[in-house]
């Protein structure tokens, strides 16, 4: 356990932050998370050893952000088929679609959960008839080890990326969090800032503090004091008027799912931010893997929006600041159309419009691949 512990340590740029998540030992291994519920008063590291567990942790929101919910599940999986990977080929792999099914009822919306599943059915399967249920747990653990693998290398990519387009001395506003808490490592749109810190260009970022649950507050600006970047958090009714004063040069905010026509679905907040940034003209970008690209979906229309409970509004974090019996709609998140969007960060590069054609033609490749 000592070795793990040391190796879920990451470092850049001489700045020690912990790892989102990693996983402990071989088959019968555990995955271990950072709870963000808990943070950023208390760092808590909780161990899920059962598949439930990890249903429970992306349902709650222990862990979140699409890449790291899409890891999460991967791992899953693998913790879900360690009852039966001494049994029989019929009751190993009607499990492995029984726990498939299962943690993708956890949350509806990012995509990377469904993507990272899909993906670790398929290869089950692919090697069903051909290897023992044990030798197909331990080819899926490294399936899992690889999702993540790809995940921290694609989150660097789109971060060199995204400093290209930021200059030394701008002031930058994001929504939510992107960064390292919510991937396997770096993050998405904070990967941006990281990426230009590290480069020697001195940012002033601007974070919303991200209502009901504050991931703005309590998460990223958390992780942008870890990385030593000068962040100033705001409220979310805030960013119009710091823009208006000028202080906002650009905004790059993550997604959870990007439909095949550029449209975004984000936290709840990010469609307002981004018809702010228009009408101030600033550019408006969203930073992505291509494993968060639903070519299936072709609209934004079309996106699944979750439904919280109405208490995240009415008991906020325990205390109660509405009157019983109000009525309260919770929508985890909005749609921002692809034409309020200046471009698309990814590890393939900036893809700007039109959409529906440079999309298509730069990343149907890489989802085909990974598919």
């Amino acid at each position: 356990m000592k070795q793990e512990k040391e190796l879920a340590m990451a470092v850049h740029a001489e700045v020690t932050v912990p790892r989102t998540l990693y996983w402990v030992g071989g088959v019968d291994g555990h995955l271990v998370l950072i709870d963000q519920t808990r943070l950023p008063v208390d760092f808590v590291e909780m161990e899920c050893r059962t598949v439930e567990t990890v249903w429970e942790a992306i349902k709650m929101l222990r862990v979140r952000g699409a890449p790291a919910i899409g890891v999460s599940a991967a791992y899953g999986v693998c913790i879900g088929l360690q009852t039966v990977a001494g049994q029989a080929e019929g009751p190993f792999f009607a499990r492995l679609d029984e726990v498939v099914k299962y943690l993708a009822e956890s949350r509806p919306t990012a995509v990377n959960l469904f993507w990272a599943l899909d993906r670790m059915q398929r290869v089950g399967h692919q090697l069903k008839g051909r290897k023992s249920p044990a030798e197909v747990a331990e080819l899926l653990l490294a399936e899992a080890h690889a999702i993540e693998q790809e995940d921290r290398e694609m989150c660097h990519a789109i971060g060199r990326f995204g400093a290209e387009l930021l200059t030394d001395g701008q002031g930058v506003l994001t929504h939510c969090n992107a960064g390292g808490l919510a991937t396997a490592d770096y993050g998405t749109a904070l990967a941006c800032f990281f990426a230009a810190h590290e480069a020697g260009k001195k940012l002033k970022v601007f974070a919303d503090e991200t209502r009901p649950l504050l991931q703005g507050a309590r998460l990223t600006a958390w992780e942008l004091k870890q990385r030593g970047l000068d962040v100033t958090l705001i409220c979310d009714s805030m960013a119009a008027q710091v823009m208006r004063e000028g202080r906002i040069q650009a905004v790059i905010v993550g997604a959870d799912r990007i439909a095949a026509n550029g449209d975004a679905a984000n936290k709840i907040g990010t469609y307002g931010v981004a018809i702010l940034a228009a009408f101030h003209n600033i550019p408006f970008y969203v930073a992505a893997p291509s494993s968060t690209f639903d070519f299936g979906t072709k609209t934004g229309a079309d996106i699944p929006i979750e439904q919280r409970d109405p208490r995240e509004i009415t008991h906020g974090f325990g205390r109660q600041t509405a009157p019983d019996g109000i009525g309260v709609y919770n929508p985890a998140f909005d749609v921002t159309p692809a034409k309020l969007i200046a471009g698309f960060i990814t590890e393939r590069g900036v893809i700007r419009a039109p959409y529906v054609e440079t999309l298509a033609r730069q990343l149907r490749s890489a989802t085909a691949k990974s598919a």
